[in-house]
């Protein structure tokens, strides 16, 4: 089987070895950031807020430092506005006081706003118009909706004809535009929102258990799977109703070997993969 071997694209500086990494993402203009603690936070621990750093690796290379103050969230989800404010979400919002789940922290890291968007995410990417792009997994029903930076719900799957919409196994937010993945049918979903006629398009798709999807004109690839398959990629042709896998393989490491327990965030073209101990990102590019 062939390998596809991930290409080094980010890596958090020496300098913050010793942090705890809480979590980490690329934005949609390529920016790889990490959130960082002093500590990991106990088991059981009241959930104090507490100050974290946000360390930006720039596509340039170059760094960027953000001190966050009061950030709430113990297993967040993370991600950058075009205007450099930062975004930081609990997965969860099961109780009333779950209401502000969402935080937005301004260029100086101090909370500007704060929202709920729903229990469960599962996925929370940002777009380039500044939109809050959130896949939910099973346990809520909402499937993919979109918030502005605000709070205000601008767009949700609810009647868009989505079939078998119920966990968001892959979600891939570039431009203004979402592609998804969802479980149990996995079609393959284009939505853009701004556009009137057929703001939402889908395809049937044969791939199961994809993790992170690319696309690239009519060029297609699909991350992840399920068992041995985990590690599978799966390239494709988009044709008028249905998605059509013309190679399968393996993405690995640079050393070839398997990436085990990763992150991956889909942005267009690329897929962007981080294993172990996540300080750094690899990525595979649909288009090269």
């Amino acid at each position: 089987m062939r390998k596809t071997v991930l290409v080094p694209y980010a890596h958090l500086p020496r300098a913050h070895d010793g942090h705890h990494i809480l979590t980490s993402t690329v934005d949609v203009f390529g920016a790889a950031h990490w959130l960082l603690a002093d500590r990991v936070p106990r088991p059981g621990e009241a959930a104090r807020p507490f100050d974290a750093l946000v360390v930006s690796v720039h596509p340039d290379g170059g760094a960027e430092l953000t001190e966050l103050s009061g950030v709430r969230a113990r297993r967040p989800h993370l991600d950058r506005l075009p205007d450099g404010r930062f975004v930081v979400a609990a997965p969860r919002a099961r109780r009333s006081a779950d209401a502000n789940q969402v935080q937005v922290f301004d260029t100086l890291g101090r909370e500007t706003s704060s929202f709920s968007v729903g229990d469960a995410i599962e996925h929370l990417l940002v777009d380039e118009a500044g939109r809050i792009w959130v896949g939910h997994f099973d346990e809520n029903p909402a499937g993919i909706r979109c918030w502005s930076a605000t709070g205000r719900l601008t767009w949700t799957s609810d009647d868009a004809g989505i079939p078998g919409l119920f966990d968001r196994y892959a979600l891939n937010v570039s431009g203004t535009t979402a592609w998804a993945c969802p479980y149990t049918d996995f079609p393959l979903v284009e939505i853009r929102p701004d556009r009137t006629h057929r703001p939402v398009r889908v395809w049937a798709n044969r791939v199961r258990g994809a993790r992170a999807v690319a696309v690239h004109g009519e060029r297609i690839a699909f991350y992840g799977g399920y068992g041995d398959e985990w590690d599978r990629l799966v390239r494709g042709e988009i044709s008028e109703t249905s998605v059509e896998p013309t190679d399968v393989g393996l993405l690995t490491l640079a050393d070839g070997s398997a990436p085990g327990r990763r992150r991956v965030v889909g942005r267009g073209s690329r897929i962007h993969v981080q294993a172990e101990p996540f300080t750094t990102w690899g990525v595979f590019d649909l288009s090269g």
